[in-house]
């Protein structure tokens, strides 16, 4: 099937769109920080797309996430910053320059004979050569370029991975785990103190020991609650569905004698 259109039609579109005279109001009002909560939006729609294997949404979804950095673009063309071509041709030198291992001779048009190395090699040559670009940016701590507005739990994970980089961690699960059974009784000691401003502080130290077992599994933590979230939401629509009477006219243990069922027919 041909495509009507193209990215550089993509790009026309939202230049008419911001068109002062002629534009769509809306489109016009819009600033860098004001499409912030729309950006994180579209980006979790596709996450979500994806994990519900709904491939035609995938499609969909990555076409709004798209045109977000479209608008970007955008805006930042009008301020005279950056346009989307610069965009792009900024992601390719980085990435050429990420990869040596594909494009020896830092071009696009450089190969190598043959892929010799493993996953955990790119890791490595990856995170060496991020570590130059951090330098180069004046990112003078180890710590200081890593996103401030990410989800809290993915960015427990990222601090503790750079931080894991240079040996600050935990040689084994074991280190861990017991780290949480400690964060639990902690917790539950400031919770016997009633003191509302050491329980928080405990369970945020809670929250983190528990992104560090899910790093040292080798699991994303975020994505693990996602999944949680998602297995509640359908066990209380079970719930909901074959309760059959008001909230209001339910007890607990009727509740959770259909909770049972839910899980039942999980399994």
């Amino acid at each position: 099937m041909t495509n009507p259109y193209s990215v550089d039609d993509l790009i026309t579109l939202m230049s008419r769109l911001r068109d002062p005279e002629t534009g769509c109001a809306w489109d016009i009002a819009q600033t860098f920080q004001s499409i912030v909560p729309s950006t994180l939006e579209e980006a979790y729609e596709v996450v979500d797309a994806i994990e519900k294997a709904d491939w035609k949404n995938v499609k969909e979804e990555l076409g709004d996430l798209l045109f977000q950095v479209i608008f970007y673009s955008q805006l930042g063309r009008e301020e005279q910053r950056f346009d989307f071509h610069q965009i792009v041709s900024d992601l390719v030198a980085k990435l050429i320059r990420r990869h040596p291992h594909v494009f020896p001779d830092g071009t696009l048009e450089s190969q190598v004979a043959s892929r010799h190395l493993l996953p955990d090699d790119v890791k490595v040559k990856w995170e060496a050569i991020k570590k130059q670009e951090r330098a180069a940016k004046g990112a003078d701590t180890l710590l200081a370029d890593v996103p401030v507005g990410l989800p809290s739990l993915s960015r427990a994970q990222k601090l503790q991975k750079r931080a894991a980089s240079v040996g600050f961690d935990w040689p084994d699960l074991e280190g861990p785990l017991t780290k949480l059974k400690e964060e639990i009784q902690e917790l539950e000691e400031r919770i016997q103190q009633k003191n509302l401003a050491a329980q928080e502080d405990e369970l945020g130290d809670l929250l983190f020991s528990v992104v560090n077992v899910a790093r040292h599994l080798k699991l994303d933590p975020e994505q693990a609650l996602r999944k949680a979230n998602q297995k509640f939401e359908r066990r209380f629509d079970y719930i909901e569905a074959n309760l059959h009477k008001p909230w209001g006219d339910t007890n607990l243990q009727e509740l959770d004698e259909l909770w049972n069922k839910a899980k039942s027919h999980e399994s």
